[in-house]
């Protein structure tokens, strides 16, 4: 005889592999459509000389430069996401704005918080960034020209100022209010550059990391590549992490992303919802032209 209890969990063990397996086939038809628009939409030029090759920049479509069809499949995708992120419990509660002026004593203690909150959620952020980095579409931010109206962000001072690096290769984040915005990373070996890993084995540090404690209302971040920058596809990825109820700032913020790849300079506009996951900014990869045209 047959026990009723072993049927029952054999059955539910095959409807959950049923799932699983219905869900690996979704996101590898996603990931196949998603590369097929890369190699319709995405465009291409050489830059500098690396070690006397030439190299090639392949950068990567924003949403809105795809067809409608294509625009409503990433809003489907960025919907799961937002849900992603809320479902994995990384939304922080927005404590009550402090008017006084931090000093180092504010600082450690804000240090110390965000340890103990990444002991409890360095897992689900690294499910939720992995879920991020299989988008190759852009967010659908705005490339900076000199016509934006947009007031301009002198992003070479503030790295002046907080001692940021250039290099090779070069992505950095500036905003105008006192919130915790970080810059994620995705490197071309798949590692990820971050508050909690800012140096890659590969050769990027994250060299600039503000408002851990709202101290500044233009703040930046920077990660560099300073030489030997390697070849492969770069992912930038925006995430707000906290919101700092300091001197009426606000939930959404608006941010000014500038890469450089051997001194090649392209900034963009965008802004970023407090509770929102974490944004795909842009992409791009390097590869050597000589082997590419071959």
């Amino acid at each position: 005889m047959v026990d009723p209890t072993s049927v029952a969990v054999g059955l539910g063990l095959g409807g959950y592999g049923i799932h699983l397996l219905r869900k690996y086939l979704k996101q590898r038809q996603d990931r196949l459509r998603s590369l097929a628009m890369l190699r319709k939409y995405s465009t291409s030029s050489r830059i500098g000389l690396h070690q006397g090759q030439m190299r090639l920049l392949v950068s990567m479509p924003q949403v809105g430069e795809l067809p409608l069809v294509e625009q409503e499949a990433w809003r489907v995708r960025e919907e799961d996401r937002n849900q992603n992120f809320l479902e994995l419990g990384l939304l922080q509660e927005v404590p009550e704005g402090d008017e006084s002026e931090p000093d180092e004593t504010h600082r450690q203690a804000e240090l110390q918080s965000r340890a103990a909150w990444m002991e409890t959620h360095e897992p689900p952020l690294q499910e939720h960034a992995a879920v991020v980095a299989e988008e190759h579409v852009g967010s659908g931010v705005v490339i900076a020209t000199q016509d934006d109206e947009e007031p301009e962000v002198k992003i070479d001072e503030r790295l002046k100022r907080e001692g940021g690096a250039s290099g090779e290769v070069q992505i950095s984040l500036a905003w105008d209010d006192y919130n915790d915005l970080d810059l994620h990373l995705f490197c071309p070996s798949g590692e990820r550059i971050y508050f909690n890993n800012k140096k890659s084995e590969c050769g990027g540090e994250l060299d600039v990391d503000m408002n851990i404690r709202p101290l500044s209302k233009t703040p930046v971040e920077n990660v560099v590549w300073r030489t030997n920058a390697p070849l492969g596809t770069y992912k930038v990825g925006v995430h707000f992490y906290k919101h700092h109820r300091k001197r009426r700032t606000k939930r959404l913020c608006r941010f000014r992303l500038r890469v450089v790849t051997h001194g090649q300079s392209k900034e963009y506009l965008g802004k970023i919802k407090y509770g929102q996951a974490m944004q795909m900014v842009t992409s791009f990869s390097l590869a050597d032209a000589a082997h590419k045209a071959s």
